[in-house]
C-alpha cells in the first residue's frame, strides 16, 4: 500500500511553468548576491520571498524589475536599471518589505508573540499600491522567456520570517563555536560568518585564508555538534567586504555591498587614465585591494579624453610652441606650458581638432582673443 502511494506521487507530473513571466533582481540577504528570479505576478522592491541560492533556497528580497536588464540606456531616461534607489536596504533585523511591516519582530517579546499568533490575516496577493510613487523604479513587464530562467519558490509566509528571524539569531553562537574550533586545530584560516539556510537543514560558514586549509578535522567537530549538514567555503578578501559590508572612504556603502555583487577586475592603468596619486594609501579600499569605483569610472575617462589633446603633444600658441603637461577632464582645462617656463590654463572650448591637418589648433576667437591680451 505505501509502495504504491510512493509511486503514484514519484509519477505525477510536473506543473508546467509559464513561456512568460515577471522577471525580478532578488538579493540574498545573508551573502548579499543578487539572482535574476521569474515570478507569474506584479512584485515591488522590499517584498520577501524564498528564493533559490547558489547554496540552495534561502530568503530573499525583491531589489528591482529586472526586464530592462541588458537595454540600452536612452539619453533622459530616469528609470533605473538596478535596484531602486528608493528602496531601502534590510538586514538581519529587517528582512520583510514595507508591504509586511505587521510581521516585524524587533525584539524577544514580538518574536514570541509572532510565533504563537495564528489570527494574523496574511494575504498571498500582491501589494498593487506598494511603492506606487517612486519615481526611481520603472514598473514591472511582462517577458517572453528564452532559456532556462530559475523561479521564486513562493512569497515569504509570516512562518517563514519568523523561521527565519530564529534561525538568525543562532548564527553569532555558531560563529564563536566555529572559531573556537578553528583555534582548537590550529588552522590559518578567518571566519567571517555563517549563516542556516532557511530552505533545509545546513550551515554556510565563510572564511578568507592565505593557504590552502585542511579543515575535514573541523568539519567533523561541527557536524558532532550542531548535528546538521556543514558546508565550509573559502573567499577572497574582496568578497569578505562584499558580505560584511562598511563605509567607503566616500563615506558611503561599499560599492561591492549596496550597488552590485560582481567584482570586476581593477589595474593600476585605470588610476594612471585617471590621473590618480599612485599612493597605494590613496587608491587602495577597506579590503585593501584597488578601488572598485576606478572601474566604474574607467569607461568615462577614456572616452573624455578622445575629445582632448594627447599629453605631451604640442600645439601652436599664437607665435609660440607650447606643450601640453596635464589634462583636467572634470574642470575641462587644458594646461600647457612655453619654451620660457610659462604656464597657460585653457578651456576645453579653445581648441579643435583640423582634420585636414591632422593636428589640433587653438580657435580663431581664443587666438585672437589671446594676442590682444
Amino acid at each position: 500500500m505505501k509502495k504504491d502511494r510512493v509511486r503514484s506521487v514519484e509519477k505525477a507530473p510536473v506543473k508546467n511553468k509559464p513561456s512568460s513571466a515577471y522577471i525580478y533582481m532578488v538579493k540574498n540577504t545573508s551573502s548579499n548576491e543578487t539572482i535574476i528570479c521569474a515570478w507569474d505576478t506584479v512584485l515591488y522592491p522590499g517584498t520577501s520571498v524564498v528564493s533559490p541560492t547558489r547554496y540552495g533556497l534561502d530568503m530573499g528580497v525583491i531589489v528591482a524589475s529586472a526586464h530592462n536588464l541588458g537595454r540600452e540606456y536612452q539619453k533622459g531616461d530616469d528609470q533605473c536599471r538596478g535596484g531602486c534607489l528608493h528602496c531601502e536596504t534590510f538586514g538581519e533585523e529587517d528582512v520583510v518589505g514595507s508591504d509586511q511591516k505587521d510581521f516585524v519582530a524587533s525584539d524577544q517579546k514580538d518574536v514570541e508573540e509572532l510565533a504563537s499568533c495564528e489570527e494574523i490575516p496574511y494575504n498571498d496577493e500582491p501589494d498593487e499600491v506598494f511603492n506606487d510613487g517612486c519615481s526611481g523604479m520603472s514598473p514591472p513587464e511582462m517577458v517572453q522567456l528564452s532559456g532556462d530562467i530559475q523561479w521564486i519558490d513562493r512569497l515569504a509566509t509570516p512562518s517563514d520570517m519568523s523561521r527565519y528571524q530564529e534561525l538568525s539569531a543562532k548564527e553569532d553562537e555558531a560563529m564563536k563555536i566555529c572559531r573556537e574550533k578553528i583555534t582548537m586545530h590550529k588552522l590559518q584560516m578567518k571566519l567571517v560568518t555563517a549563516h542556516f539556510l532557511l530552505g533545509e537543514p545546513k550551515i554556510i560558514f565563510f572564511f578568507t585564508a592565505d593557504v590552502r586549509v585542511d579543515f575535514r578535522e573541523l568539519v567533523k567537530d561541527l557536524v558532532s555538534v550542531f548535528r546538521i549538514r556543514i558546508e565550509l567555503r573559502q573567499i577572497g578578501v574582496r568578497d569578505e567586504s562584499r558580505v560584511l559590508g562598511g563605509l567607503a572612504v566616500c563615506g558611503r556603502d561599499y560599492c561591492c555591498h549596496s550597488v552590485t555583487d560582481k567584482l570586476n577586475p581593477v589595474s593600476i592603468k585605470m588610476a594612471k587614465e585617471q590621473n590618480l596619486s599612485l599612493n597605494s594609501m590613496k587608491i587602495s579600499g577597506p579590503c585593501g585591494r584597488l578601488l572598485c569605483c576606478l572601474s566604474y569610472e574607467f569607461d568615462f575617462y577614456v572616452e573624455e579624453k578622445r575629445k582632448y589633446p594627447s599629453e605631451g603633444s604640442k600645439i601652436k600658441v599664437g607665435f609660440e610652441m607650447m606643450k601640453i603637461t596635464e589634462i583636467n577632464i572634470l574642470r575641462k582645462k587644458i594646461t600647457l606650458f612655453g619654451s620660457e617656463g610659462r604656464m597657460l590654463s585653457i578651456p576645453h572650448s579653445a581648441v579643435i581638432f583640423n582634420e585636414g591637418a591632422n593636428r589640433w589648433e587653438i580657435t580663431k576667437e581664443y587666438s585672437a582673443e589671446y594676442l590682444s591680451n
